[in-house]
């Protein structure tokens, strides 16, 4: 059975830092594209930003870019989101995904695989 589960998500205030980490069982995620995902109450889910499946190639974005940052540990099958500075309008659910192809997509339906969440919450 495949799992993608998220953690590292809480309260943190504005211009704090978050890592969430996200670990895979039942597949092998260096043979995948990862993405990170994320959705505000109310909102819809929007790309945040996504790493290739040789890890060789980022993709951010514009919100985020220069404050979030995308890696993976292939020999702990997990991937990461590390997130500095963050704002109040980073607040939401924050999913991780897999893809089964070479490079990582900004739409939410070219991945195969979710995770279920993780939510951070970021105080003015």
């Amino acid at each position: 059975q495949v799992q993608l589960v998220e953690s590292g998500g809480g309260l943190v205030q504005a211009g704090g830092s978050l890592r969430l980490s996200c670990a895979a069982s039942g597949l092998t995620l260096s043979s995948y594209a990862m993405g990170w995902f994320r959705q505000g109450s109310g909102k819809e889910i929007e790309f945040v930003a996504g790493m290739s499946r040789s890890g060789g190639s980022t993709d951010y974005a514009d919100s985020v870019k220069g404050r979030f940052t995308i890696s993976r540990d292939n020999a702990k099958n997990t991937v990461y989101l590390q997130m500095n500075s963050l704002k109040p309008e980073d607040t939401a659910v924050y999913h991780c995904a897999a893809r089964a192809a070479s490079y990582s997509s900004t739409y939410d339906r070219q991945y195969h695989y979710w995770g279920q969440g993780t939510q951070v919450t970021v105080s003015s």
